[in-house]
């Protein structure tokens, strides 16, 4: 009894070193870290916000807890819409955000994001990860000291809540309305007015009437946000965002430091919950305009006439941007190319048979 109790603990003992002699090995050759991430949308939307802390959580899990990355909502560490230069000058190592709030620096950074009619969210990724996306939005960001990665994207989302219908494009002029980017250049050509503001802003301005219209995310933010208790007009769909990707941003300086299996980390965590976010969306959304419809929201595509005048505006700003700025032109000639060989598929393909379901389904009601 007493060898054999011997052996046994012998034979626990050699199992237990050797798990110790190898656990380690890991944490031996790996620095403990603790960075900083902040994001550009409020706690209160747990989507967007939640995509950033999966990807904590997957990297303090795959580090042993050895790389923690503290995830801070917008504006409490900086402001919301200032994550790309509090990253750019290393305030913080690492920020989550949408590439469009920066429009203002170069109207270029909202091809790492979304443009009027642009990409859809797989038309994005496959830019991306298998086109020239990646590598031509390092280049941009480049000279920002920025290394950025695909963390989200939200899927096509909506036109907005609107405190009137919109008939036509007479509708559009002098309309205060909350929204980012590319968009605004292009609604401002047909006479909209638009604003700029971080999403824990926006629902405090429209019910004071500071907005006429505002454009967010899609049903599930939206009713979060309450839009449908101030505006009750819901317009489709966002042509503005076709595929709005939301990125992961770091400093330049600080992923260089990174050991090289932190830096595979960081990769594999950010495209984790990059499919996380899409995902979440596409299984929320449906049931959240379920239950705006049902709470009074009137659900409105805009007029073929807005489409037809908002496509036009589009390509307008686009040649005179292209004609301005060689940078942008080269962008600009890449993803539109990129688009142009992949729609007839997808309409072939997807469209078909999505078009097809709809009718199918709704036949048998």
């Amino acid at each position: 009894m007493q060898r054999r109790s011997f052996l046994k603990q012998a034979g626990l003992g050699a199992v237990a070193g050797s798990a110790a002699v190898a656990a380690p090995v890991f944490a031996q050759d790996a620095p403990t870290l603790n960075w900083r991430m902040a994001s550009s949308f409020p706690r209160s939307l747990d989507t967007l916000f939640g995509t950033g802390e999966i990807f904590c959580k997957f990297v303090n899990e795959a580090t042993g807890g050895k790389f923690t990355i503290r995830h801070f909502p917008g504006g409490e560490i900086v402001p919301a819409l200032q994550v790309m230069d509090s990253v750019s000058n290393n305030t913080i190592e690492c920020g989550h955000t949408v590439s469009y709030y920066y429009y203002g620096k170069s109207p270029a950074f909202c091809f790492d994001s979304a443009v009027p009619f642009g990409l859809n969210a797989r038309q994005m990724n496959a830019w991306m990860f298998d086109g020239d996306g990646m590598k031509l939005t390092r280049e941009m960001f480049a000279p920002h000291k920025i290394i950025n990665f695909p963390m989200g994207n939200t899927g096509v989302q909506m036109g907005g809540w609107y405190r009137k219908e919109i008939k036509s494009v007479e509708d559009l002029k002098g309309l205060k309305m909350r929204t980012a980017g590319f968009a605004g250049e292009v609604l401002s050509r047909l006479g909209v007015v638009p604003q700029q503001l971080a999403g824990g802003d926006v629902y405090p301005s429209l019910e004071k009437g500071t907005l006429d219209a505002v454009e967010f995310v899609g049903p599930y933010d939206d009713e979060k946000l309450g839009f449908n208790k101030v505006a009750k007009y819901y317009y489709y769909p966002g042509w503005w965002e076709g595929g709005p990707q939301v990125s992961l941003y770091l400093n330049e300086g600080a992923w260089s430091g990174l050991p090289k299996s932190y830096q595979a980390i960081v990769e594999a965590a950010s495209r984790v919950a990059h499919v996380a976010m899409t995902s979440r969306y596409d299984a929320v959304n449906p049931g959240a305009l379920r239950k705006l419809v049902a709470a009074g929201a009137e659900l409105r595509p805009f007029p073929r006439s807005v489409m037809d005048a908002s496509y036009e505006a589009a390509q307008t700003v686009y040649k005179e941007f292209s004609d301005k700025d060689p940078k942008f032109k080269a962008l600009y000639d890449n993803y539109m190319g990129f688009r142009d060989s992949v729609v007839p598929w997808f309409r072939l393909a997807e469209g078909s048979y999505d078009q097809y379901l709809g009718v199918a389904m709704a036949s048998r009601k």
